[in-house]
C-alpha cells in the first residue's frame, strides 16, 4: 500500500501543483513574520542593551496613559548628577537632555525629519563607550549655535556641514549650523537626531538650564547594576525618582517597540491565517475530485484486499506528502519574504542587517505545523470517503462522488448552525454593551460562516438557475451546457465558490463598517465644528506656543482663536470605579467654534475654574450628577476636586479614546498641567478680513512650520477618511490574497473538472463542437461559479457589515452606509476573475485530441 500510495502522489503531482501552492502561501506568511519580527527583535535588544546606561535616574512614572500628550517634557533636577557622582561604586555621571516634541526645517522651511512615522529626537552631546554614534566628520558642538546631524538623515535631507538648521522646540525656536556629523555604530531606528552641547539643550529644549530629562550614571569596575541602583535609591529616596538599570532600561525600550512589530507581526499572520482558510477549502476540493476520479482504482484496491483503514492511511500520507513539501517550499519563501522586509525597512531608514536574519527554532516548527496541519485536516473527509468506496466499484464506470447524495444532512447541520449564528447577530445588534455587541459579532460571523460552507451546495441550484439564467438566451445551446455543469455537481461547485465567498464576505462587511464610520464622521464635523478653520499638527501632537503667538497675530483681535489641549487623566467616580482616559480642554470662546449640545448646563459652567463636564450616558453609568465632586489625577501626581458643571448629549464617538468625554477651561488645565501645549486652534475670521484671505493669511504665517497644517471642514473630513482608508487597504489586500488562492482553486476545480469530462468533452468535440465553443463553454462555467461565490460572499459580508455598525453605534457613529459603489464593483470583478481561472483549463480542453478523448476511460 505504500509503493501503491507513492506512486499515485506522484502520479498526480502535477494536478496538486495548486493545492500545494495555498500551503505554500500559508506557510510562507507564517514563516516570514516570525523570521522578521525575531531579526527586528534580536537586532533592538542589542541596541538598547549596548547603549543602555548601567543606572539611569529620571522621573517618577505616574503610570497615567492618555493616548494624546499633553507636549510637556518631564524632567529631573540636573544637580542630582554631582550629587549622585559622590557615591560610593559611581564612575560617572552624565546630564541627560533629550526631547522628541521637536520639528527641525532647514532654509526653505522643509522638514528634516523622517517621514516614516519615525521620532525627531533633540539631545546633547557626550561620548561614551556606549554611545550609539560617532564623530565622523566636522568638531563637536561647542556652544549656542551649533550643532551635529546624524548621517543618515544628512544623507536623505542633502544637509551638509556649513548648513542652518531651524530647530522649533517647546520654548521656542532657534537656530543653529551644522558643525559636524554623526554616524551610527549601531541599527539606526530610523529617527534623525540632532545633537547640541549640554548648556544649551538644557536651555532651548528644556526651557531650564537646571534640568535634565535624565541622569546617566556608569558603575566602577566590581559594582553590579543592581547594587548601584539601591545605592542611588537610598541616598535620593526610593520614590522620588524612576531608577532602572541597563537591562530594565533595554526591556521598557524593547517594550515601546513591541507595538510596533506586534502590528507588522499580527497583519502578515492575518494574511497567513486568510490564506489558510481558503486553502482548505481549496485542498478540500481537489481531494475530492481526486479520489472521485480514481473510484475504480480504489475499489480494485479494495477487491485485492486492501482494508478501510489501509485506504484511508493511503490518502492521508498522500495529504502528508504534499504537506511536507508545500512546508519546505513555503519555509523557503517565507525567509525570502522576510529578507525583502529587511531590505524595506532599510529604504524606509530602519538599517536592519539581512546578514543577522534570525531563523529561531520555534519558525520551522511553526511551518511544519501549519503546512502539515492544514493537508491533515484539509484531506481527512475525502480520507473517508475514499475508504467507503465499495469494491464493487472496480466493476462497474467511475462516477462523481456525492453527485446523486441527498444533501438533506448538510440541510440539518447548516440550519441549526446557522440559525445559531443568526440569533449571535441579532444579539449583537440589540446590545446595549460594547464588550458583548462586540462578542457576539464574532460569534455570529464564526457561524454564519461555518453555515454558508455547509449550506453552499443548497443554494447552488436555485441561484445558479438564476444567474446562469440568461446564457441559454445569449449563447444558446454551449450557455445551457456551462450552466448544467455547474449545477452537475453542487458539493463540488459550493465548495469552489466557498474559497472566494470568504474574502469577499470579508472586503464586503469590512467596506459596510469604514463606510459607515466616514459617513459618521462627516455627519460628526458638520454637527459639531462650527470654526472656519483648525490649525492642527499633522499627526496631532502638540506644538510649540509661539505657533499659537503666531496665529492669534494674524487673526487680529476681530477674529477668535480657541485654543485646545490634551492631557491624561484618572477620575475616582461616585460608584467606586476608577477610569484613566484622556480630557481636554478649552478657552471660553468654545461655543463660537463648535456646536455643543447639553443634556444639563452649559459651556460657561464647563469651562468655569473647577469645573468639568462629562457625556451624559457616562455619567448616568457612573451616578454621576451636576454637582457631583470628581476627584481626578494629573500627571506628575497633581490631584484636583473638580465639580460637574455640565453634562453633554453630543450622541457622538468618543473618539481618540476620550472615554467618558470629558473637558474643563484652560485655567484649570493650565494650573495642573504648566507644561502643556496647545494641539490645536479653532480659528473664526473676523469682520475685517475673508475666510479665504485669512486661510492664505495662516498659511503664509505657519509656512515656516511644516508640521502645523490649516484645515477646514472639507479638508478635516478628507483626513479622517485617510486614516479610515489604511484599514480598508489592509481589508482590499487581504482580499486580493484570498482572490489569489480562490484562482487557483477555480484553475484546479475546472482543470479536474476538464479531465474527468474527457470522454464527454470528445464526444462533444466529434459531433461538431469547435475549440471557439469549448473554451466559451468552460469560460462560462467558471464565471457562474464565481459571481456565485461573490453573491454568497456579498450576502454575507453586507450582513456583517450592518451588525459591525450596530456595534459602532454604540460608540457614538450612528450613520449606516452601503458602499454600492464596492458592490457592484465586487461582482464585475468576479466575473474577471471566473473569466481569467477558466483561461488555462479551457486551453487545455481546446487542445484534446478528438479519438484519445473517446477512447479514455
Amino acid at each position: 500500500m505504500l509503493k501503491a500510495t507513492l506512486r499515485s502522489f506522484l502520479a498526480h503531482k502535477g494536478r496538486l501543483v495548486l493545492s500545494a501552492l495555498a500551503v505554500i502561501l500559508s506557510v510562507a506568511f507564517v514563516a516570514g513574520s516570525l523570521i522578521f519580527s525575531d531579526t527586528v527583535t534580536r537586532t533592538f535588544d542589542r541596541l538598547f542593551a549596548s547603549t543602555s546606561a548601567d543606572v539611569t535616574v529620571g522621573p517618577k512614572d505616574d503610570e497615567l496613559e492618555g493616548q494624546l500628550p499633553t507636549g510637556a517634557v518631564e524632567t529631573v533636577p540636573a544637580a542630582l548628577a554631582e550629587r549622585i557622582a559622590g557615591l560610593d561604586g559611581v564612575a560617572d555621571t552624565h546630564v541627560d537632555a533629550a526631547v522628541e516634541n521637536i520639528t527641525i526645517v532647514d532654509s526653505e522651511n522643509e522638514s528634516v525629519g523622517p517621514t516614516t512615522g519615525a521620532p525627531t529626537i533633540a539631545t546633547n552631546w557626550y561620548i561614551t563607550d556606549r554611545s550609539p554614534v560617532e564623530l565622523t566628520s566636522g568638531h563637536a558642538p561647542e556652544g549656542p549655535g551649533q550643532a551635529l546631524l546624524d548621517a543618515d538623515t544628512a544623507k536623505n535631507k542633502d544637509v551638509e556641514i556649513g548648513d542652518t538648521l531651524t530647530v522649533l522646540a517647546r520654548p521656542g525656536s532657534f537656530e543653529v549650523e551644522v558643525v559636524g556629523i554623526a554616524t551610527f555604530t549601531t541599527t539606526n531606528p530610523g529617527a534623525a537626531l540632532v545633537f547640541l552641547d549640554t548648556a544649551t539643550a538644557q536651555t532651548e529644549l528644556l526651557g531650564d538650564p537646571e534640568a535634565a530629562t535624565s541622569i546617566s550614571v556608569t558603575a566602577a569596575p566590581g559594582v553590579s547594576d543592581d547594587q548601584l541602583k539601591q545605592r542611588i535609591a537610598d541616598e535620593l529616596g526610593p520614590r522620588a525618582y524612576e531608577y532602572q538599570t541597563a537591562d530594565e532600561q533595554a526591556e521598557s525600550a524593547a517594550a515601546s517597540l513591541g507595538g510596533f512589530l506586534d502590528v507588522i507581526k499580527y497583519v502578515m499572520l492575518g494574511f497567513a491565517g486568510i490564506a489558510t482558510l481558503v486553502g482548505v477549502f481549496l485542498i478540500v476540493n481537489t481531494f475530492s475530485m481526486l479520489i472521485a476520479q480514481r473510484t475504480r482504482e480504489l475499489g480494485l484496491l479494495r477487491a485485492l484486499g486492501a482494508d478501510r483503514r489501509q485506504v484511508r492511511r493511503s490518502v492521508l500520507t498522500e495529504a502528508t506528502l504534499l504537506g511536507l513539501v508545500g512546508s519546505t517550499l513555503g519555509l523557503a519563501v517565507g525567509i525570502g519574504m522576510a529578507f525583502g522586509l529587511i531590505e524595506l525597512m532599510g529604504v524606509l531608514g530602519m538599517n536592519l542587517s539581512s546578514a543577522e536574519m534570525v531563523i529561531g527554532v520555534g519558525t520551522p516548527i511553526a511551518a511544519y505545523a501549519v503546512g502539515l496541519g492544514v493537508t491533515f485536516v484539509a484531506a481527512y473527509l475525502p480520507a473517508r470517503r475514499a475508504a467507503a468506496v465499495s469494491p464493487m466499484a472496480a466493476l462497474s464506470d467511475a462516477e462523481i462522488a456525492g453527485v446523486g447524495r441527498p444533501l438533506h444532512l448538510r440541510a440539518v447541520i447548516g440550519g441549526i448552525v446557522g440559525a445559531a449564528g443568526i440569533a449571535a447577530l441579532v444579539g449583537c445588534a440589540v446590545s446595549a454593551d460594547t464588550g458583548s455587541a462586540a462578542s457576539l459579532l464574532g460569534l455570529g460571523v464564526v457561524l454564519t460562516l461555518i453555515a454558508t460552507v455547509i449550506a453552499g451546495p443548497l443554494l447552488v441550484r436555485p441561484v445558479i438557475r438564476v444567474l446562469g439564467g440568461a446564457f441559454p438566451a445569449l449563447f444558446g445551446s454551449i450557455g445551457r451546457m456551462s450552466q448544467r455543469n455547474a449545477l452537475r455537481n453542487p458539493r463540488r461547485t459550493g465548495a469552489t465558490a466557498a474559497a472566494l465567498m470568504v474574502g469577499i464576505a470579508l472586503v464586503a462587511g469590512m467596506s459596510v463598517a469604514s463606510a459607515s464610520m466616514t459617513k459618521s464622521f462627516d455627519d460628526q464635523i458638520d454637527k459639531t465644528l462650527g470654526a472656519d478653520f483648525v490649525v492642527q499638527n499633522q499627526n496631532f501632537m502638540p506644538f510649540p506656543q509661539e505657533v499659537t503667538d503666531r496665529v492669534g497675530d494674524t487673526v487680529g483681535d476681530a477674529g477668535l482663536v480657541v485654543r485646545q489641549r490634551f492631557t491624561p487623566v484618572e477620575v475616582r467616580l461616585p460608584d467606586g470605579e476608577r477610569v484613566e482616559t484622556t480630557a481636554a480642554a478649552y478657552d471660553s470662546g468654545l461655543d463660537e467654534v463648535a456646536n455643543v449640545t447639553y443634556a444639563e448646563g452649559d459651556s460657561a459652567a464647563a469651562l468655569a475654574d473647577g469645573a468639568i463636564a462629562m457625556d451624559v450616558e457616562f455619567a448616568r453609568e457612573h451616578d454621576v450628577t451636576v454637582g457631583s465632586t470628581i476627584p481626578v489625577r494629573f500627571p506628575a501626581g497633581k490631584n484636583a476636586e473638580l465639580k460637574v458643571a455640565a453634562l453633554t448629549d453630543q450622541d457622538q464617538a468618543d473618539g481618540f479614546g476620550t472615554q467618558g468625554g470629558l473637558y474643563f477651561g484652560m485655567e484649570t488645565i493650565e494650573k495642573y498641567v504648566p507644561e502643556g501645549q496647545d494641539s490645536a486652534l479653532y480659528v473664526n475670521a473676523g469682520s475685517a478680513v475673508g475666510v479665504d484671505d485669512l486661510r492664505a493669511n495662516l498659511e503664509r504665517t505657519l509656512d515656516e512650520y511644516p508640521q502645523v497644517q490649516v484645515r477646514d471642514q472639507a479638508d478635516y473630513k478628507e483626513l479622517i477618511r485617510g486614516q479610515i482608508a489604511v484599514l480598508l487597504y489592509l481589508v482590499y489586500a487581504l482580499l486580493g490574497l484570498a482572490i489569489v488562492i480562490a484562482v487557483l482553486g477555480v484553475v484546479n476545480t475546472l482543470a479536474l473538472s476538464v479531465v474527468e469530462r474527457t470522454r464527454e468533452i470528445g464526444l462533444l468535440r466529434a459531433i461538431g463542437l469547435a475549440r471557439r465553443q469549448l473554451r466559451r463553454m468552460i469560460r462560462l462555467e467558471s464565471v457562474v461559479i464565481a459571481v456565485f461565490g461573490a453573491v454568497l460572499g456579498l450576502a454575507l459580508g453586507l450582513v456583517w457589515g450592518v451588525c459591525v455598525q450596530q456595534v459602532l453605534a454604540l460608540q457614538g457613529m450612528k450613520a449606516l452606509a452601503i458602499p454600492w459603489g464596492t458592490v457592484i464593483a465586487v461582482v464585475v470583478g468576479s466575473a474577471f476573475v471566473g473569466v481569467v481561472a477558466a483561461l488555462l483549463p479551457a486551453l487545455r480542453a481546446s487542445r484534446m485530441n478528438v479519438l484519445a478523448a473517446i477512447a479514455h476511460e
